[in-house]
């Protein structure tokens, strides 16, 4: 029996170029989504097993819609994850150069990542939001409104454009993630090198309220690997918090956290437990932050200084 599966679509995208290096794509059925809500969705009405889709980069960071779409509405969980290099290309039709360029179309997350090189090479250009870089692409050979995209190398052949540049990331070591989700009762046994997502819901806000949480996690050794706050929708000012955190459910560590942060938080939702292979890009080099040699009482009457 043939399992189809979605991801962020187009063909040509950097979410296909991840699944295709997944051994689940080896005979599968991979249906392109226009947006990252229709993957999961289409998960939600069970039209598919599962769906990849980007969750974070390493240079423009998390990617929102998708932790927002996890965080909210029927429940879902990571199975799996994937980690890419990303490149970036300058695609046209054939015939059109760089001279000619007054609007570029891509998605926010890529144009983030090319900002320099714009700046230095077509300054003034105008970009346009796209769904995804392969969508940009597509529209482009249909006869869109614009003269170039920002997308991978191998959107060229899939829409027959020419790539006028290719490598203008303004990193040399942009990463991006991406999440296989499927409906809860697929969870992965513990390999020992895992991953939970959680998202936590609190009561009210209130002074201390990260700080509870994040002492159910530090008293029992547990490391967070990302944390970050999303609005619930509710009214401004009101977030949850998105965290990944290193362990699986199983880990008795981790199990005791859960059980204590359900007790403080308004709703824990519980987002899977997975092998982590984000750190595929482990090798790469961090420069550390010098720190600074000022008196920090100094620092801070130099700040209040400014105030004055």
């Amino acid at each position: 029996m043939t399992i189809s599966y979605a991801y962020l679509g187009p063909k040509g995208t950097f979410t296909e170029a991840a699944f295709l290096q997944m051994p689940i794509a080896q005979g599968a059925e991979l249906i392109p989504a226009e947006s990252v809500r229709e993957a999961l969705n289409l998960v939600r009405a069970e039209k598919v097993f599962g769906a990849l889709v980007p969750i974070e980069n390493s240079v423009e960071g998390s990617v929102a819609t998708t932790l927002d779409e996890l965080g909210h509405g029927d429940s879902l969980e990571i199975i799996d994850e994937i980690a890419i290099p990303v490149e970036f290309a300058l695609l046209a039709k054939p015939g059109v150069l760089i001279s000619d360029i007054t609007r570029i179309a891509t998605h926010p997350h890529a144009h983030a990542q090319c900002v320099d090189w714009l700046h230095a090479h077509i300054p003034g250009v105008h970009v346009l939001p796209a769904m995804s870089t392969a969508a940009a692409a597509e529209e482009l050979s249909t006869g869109a409104n614009y003269d170039a995209v920002i997308c991978s190398v191998a959107a060229a052949k899939h829409y027959g454009l020419e790539i006028l540049v290719q490598g203008i990331g303004d990193s040399d070591s942009a990463w991006t993630r991406f999440v296989l989700v499927s409906k809860p009762g697929h969870a992965q046994p513990s390999t020992g090198n895992d991953k939970t997502t959680l998202s936590l819901f609190m009561h009210r806000n209130q002074p201390g309220a990260l700080l509870n949480i994040l002492t159910e996690f530090a008293v029992r050794g547990v490391d967070l690997s990302r944390l970050e706050s999303r609005p619930t929708k509710q009214q401004l000012g009101d977030y949850f918090f998105s965290i990944d955190c290193v362990g699986h459910i199983d880990d008795e560590n981790l199990g005791d956290a859960l059980i204590e942060l359900r007790k403080i938080c308004a709703d824990v939702k519980f987002l899977g437990s997975y092998p982590r292979h984000d750190n595929a890009s482990g090798n790469v080099t961090v420069n550390e932050i010098a720190k600074s040699n000022l008196d920090p009482q100094i620092w801070l009457a130099n700040l209040r200084k400014r105030n004055d």
